[in-house]
This record gives C-alpha cells, sequence and structure tokens, in this order.
C-alpha cells in the first residue's frame, strides 16, 4: 500500500478591488485535486488601507509565514520589482511582475500574464490569421497581450491607446524584442481596422464597472478574429456585438485561466491540469 503524501502550501493575490478574483478558487481546486491542501489568501490593499508603499512589508510578512508566492495584479505589477531579487527573462522585457515565488530566503519575478493570453489564443482561434492586428490598450495587460501576439508570429501590431503616449512607449519597448515585426502607435482608428486581419482588446471597457464598447461597432467586419481579455462578464458588449457581425471571437477567460496555471506550476514546481483548472473556471461563470 502506498501512502499518499499531502503537502500543503500558502500563497496569496496582492492588489486592489480583487475580492471577485477567481484565481483563489483555481489555485486551490486544483491543489486539493492533487493532494495538496492549499491556502490562497486575498491580501487586499484596500480593505488593509494599504498601498504600493506597503509591499515591502507584505512581502517580508508573506516571507515569514511561510508562503509559496504571490500573485501580483493591478497596481502593483511594477512597483514590486525593486523589492524582487532576480527578474525572469519575460518579466525584466514586459517590465511587469504578476508572480512571485519565494524560495530559500530569495524573492524570483515572473509574469505568466503574457503566456496565458498567448495559450488561450492558440487555443481558441487557432487560424487565425497573424498577418495584423490593431489593439486597444497600451496598459500593463496590453503590454503582456502586445508581447505574446507577436511572440506568436503576428507581423504587424498598431496600438492605440487614451493617452498616446503609452502607446508610444510600447511600441518603442517591443519593437527591439520583435525585429522582424512592425509595432506602431495608431492615429487612425478607422484606416487601420479596414487593414487589419483581428482585433485584441486590452482595456477595462466592457467590465461591469465600465460597460459599453471600447470602439464604433461598424468597425467590426465579418473577417475580423477578436480577442478580449475581459473575463467579467466573459461575454462582454464587444463579444456579443463581434459575434453578431459575424466574426471569430476568443473570450478573456482563457488568459485567466493559463496565467493561473503558469503560477500554479511555480508555486507547486507541479504541473497542473489545465483542462481541469478550464473545466473548474468555465464552472464558475457558466
Amino acid at each position: 500500500m502506498t501512502e499518499t503524501l499531502v503537502r500543503s502550501l500558502k500563497a496569496g493575490l496582492i492588489g486592489t478591488g480583487i475580492q471577485a478574483s477567481l484565481t483563489p478558487a483555481m489555485h486551490m481546486a486544483e491543489g486539493a485535486a492533487q493532494g495538496i491542501r492549499y491556502d490562497y489568501e486575498l491580501i487586499d490593499l484596500n480593505l488593509l488601507g494599504a498601498s504600493e508603499k506597503d509591499l515591502p512589508r507584505l512581502l517580508a510578512d508573506a516571507e515569514r509565514r511561510g508562503f509559496a508566492g504571490l500573485n501580483i495584479t493591478h497596481p502593483c505589477k511594477q512597483a514590486v520589482i525593486p523589492y524582487l531579487d532576480e527578474l525572469a527573462p519575460e518579466a525584466r522585457q514586459l517590465g511587469a511582475v504578476n508572480t512571485v515565488v519565494l524560495r530559500s530566503g530569495r524573492r524570483y519575478g515572473h509574469n505568466t500574464d503574457w503566456w496565458g493570453f498567448a495559450e488561450g489564443f492558440r487555443r481558441g482561434l487557432p487560424d487565425a490569421d497573424l498577418f495584423s492586428a490593431v489593439q486597444l490598450g497600451a496598459g500593463g495587460a496590453g503590454v503582456a497581450t502586445a508581447y505574446a501576439a507577436l511572440s506568436l508570429g503576428l507581423q504587424r501590431l498598431v496600438v492605440f491607446d487614451r493617452e498616446a503616449g503609452r502607446a508610444q512607449v510600447l511600441a518603442r519597448m517591443l519593437s527591439p524584442l520583435f525585429s522582424r515585426a512592425e509595432v506602431a502607435a495608431g492615429n487612425d482608428l478607422p484606416s487601420e481596422m479596414k487593414n487589419a486581419a483581428g482585433l485584441i482588446h486590452a482595456t477595462p471597457t466592457g467590465m461591469a464597472k465600465y460597460p459599453g464598447l471600447p470602439l464604433d461597432a461598424e468597425l467590426l467586419s465579418r473577417s475580423l478574429w477578436v480577442a478580449e481579455i475581459v473575463y467579467f462578464p466573459l461575454e462582454t458588449a464587444l463579444l456579443r456585438e463581434a459575434r453578431r457581425r459575424g466574426c471569430k471571437t476568443l473570450d478573456g477567460g482563457g488568459m485567466a485561466v493559463f496565467q493561473a496555471v503558469g503560477a500554479f506550476r511555480l508555486f507547486t514546481g507541479l504541473e497542473p491540469d489545465a483542462a481541469r483548472m478550464l473545466g473548474h473556471f468555465r464552472a464558475m461563470t457558466g
């Protein structure tokens, strides 16, 4: 008779307004399925009356309590970097960290957001035309989706943001990393949409707090693929309108699940069952 070794593990998520996050449930359910007693905490800066300036204290507290790692979300993905010992190459290139592994007194920063979007895209839009795409949003999520799309082989990416300077910074940052592709900040959305094969939406528009469409619906032609990052709700106004017009679509669930898949692997050293985690996510959001 083989004795089953049940491990215990602690992890957490640091950010603001994170009470509705599905990340804890995904991690703990997969942990239970693998025989891990997994405790995943929400460390909500709003509830603690804290800010990014409290990151040194929060990181030290997690280490003291024996956490295996922390997920990091808005507004701390860049602010956490000075307090880490090492960065994975992708985290360094993106200038953003969403996963911190705590091991042997050292802090290792990773970014699984970009891989999460890429893996969701590969599975959800396997035949997508990667000649050209427009991206709306150049914030933290936009950096990750742009990096992912270019890693998948996208040849031309034109980025738009309400703050034009952010789109320009993103283009300047990513262009040297993907020398065979063209990355540019856009200034004429209708014109670029006419020439694009796809649309990546990386802004909060469509969330319950920010309802509506991020662009004029008339710009959505039938030939487009449309990839969304918002997953609450899973069907945003953008996806609903895009499907109505005959576009191929990808909801934000893939990015949410696969970034968690990557973080689970880093925290536990075990291979997660991605299909099981995706099924659990769909059960929670269906």
